[in-house]
This record gives structure tokens, C-alpha cells and sequence, in this order.
């Protein structure tokens, strides 16, 4: 990859820019944070070369969001569980839109 490769993925929010250290600062958090909801599944981190997690910018907005409701009180098993209903109920949404404009699409012109 060439520098030029390199700077045209930090628009990716999917590229694994951050390191574990990197990415728990910006969060506010642990790297332990990090492990536990990786092992809770919420996340899987890409490893570099050397083994060692990276993170994307949409995998730090979900840990984001985990921290918040962990922060809240919330168990994160919990948590990670909620996140994962947020983002099916979103997704659910989004289609159920697009059916709504296609149906609006297909159907006859009203008589006025």
C-alpha cells in the first residue's frame, strides 16, 4: 500500500486506524472496556500484522454508545445487548422505508 493508498482510507469508517491504546483514549475508557466488550461480541477489532486490535471509526462509536449506557448503570452485557437491538430496529426501519417509497411508487395516481 502507498502513502496515497493510506490517505485515501481515512474517510473509511471501517478502516482499523486506532490502536487499543489510541482508541480508549479518545473514548474516555480502558483498554479492559475495550477486551470486555469485544468478548461480549458487540465488536470484533482487526489485528495488525503484530496481533494487536485496531479499531475503525464505526467500531468506536458503537464502544462509544456501550460506554454510555455503561456509564448509565447499565450491566454491559446489557448494554451490548440493547446496541444490538438499536441497530436491528434501525435496520428494520430502513427497510420498511425503502417498501414505503417503492409501494408510493407503483400505486396510481389519485383522481382529484
Amino acid at each position: 500500500m502507498t502513502a496515497d493508498d493510506s490517505y485515501g482510507r481515512l474517510d473509511d469508517d471501517d478502516y482499523p486506524a486506532y490502536t487499543m491504546g489510541r482508541a480508549a483514549e479518545m473514548l474516555g475508557t480502558t483498554q479492559g472496556f475495550l477486551r470486555a466488550i469485544g468478548e461480549a461480541r458487540l465488536i470484533t477489532p482487526l489485528r495488525s500484522a503484530g496481533g494487536h486490535r485496531r479499531y475503525s471509526r464505526y467500531q468506536l462509536r458503537i464502544a462509544a454508545r456501550a460506554r454510555e449506557l455503561v456509564d448509565q448503570g447499565t450491566p454491559i452485557e446489557a448494554a451490548c445487548r440493547i446496541i444490538v437491538l438499536e441497530d436491528q430496529l434501525e435496520e428494520a426501519q430502513r427497510i420498511n422505508a425503502e417498501y414505503r417509497r417503492a409501494a408510493d411508487a407503483a400505486a396510481p395516481p389519485a383522481e382529484g
